[in-house]
């Protein structure tokens, strides 16, 4: 059993930057892979980015790459989302995701999920 508790969420400006953190409980969080989603009123939830166990790979959604990075300090059970020129789109609350032996990329590959953290971004 996995348990993950988001934090950072808040709100910025229009160009500002957040940084999410996810503490993961449990002994086995090195067999997972590790991810974030995003859910906006209205829409589904939806992928933004994912580690795999070792932090080797990352894997993006094509709206945030160049502007968010993943990462995971395995010494800490803790994996961050460093989210830079934000935009109005990008507010939604953000899910941390978690997976057994693979990247959660997709919805149904999650095996765990965090209670989520508001992000609003201010135009």
């Amino acid at each position: 059993q996995v348990q993950l508790v988001e934090s950072g969420g808040g709100l910025v400006q229009v160009g500002g930057s957040l940084r999410l953190s996810c503490a993961a409980s449990g002994r086995t969080f090195m067999r997972h892979g590790m991810g974030w989603f995003r859910q906006a009123p209205g829409n589904e939830r939806e992928f933004v980015a994912a580690i795999s166990w070792s932090g080797g790979s990352t894997y993006y959604a094509d709206s945030v790459k160049g502007r968010f990075t993943i990462s995971r300090d395995n010494a800490k059970n803790t994996v961050y989302l460093q989210m830079d020129s934000l935009l109005p789109e990008d507010t939604a609350v953000y899910y941390c995701a978690a997976a057994v032996d693979q990247m959660p990329v997709r919805v149904r590959l999650v095996d765990y999920w965090g209670q989520g953290t508001q992000v609003t971004v201010s135009s």
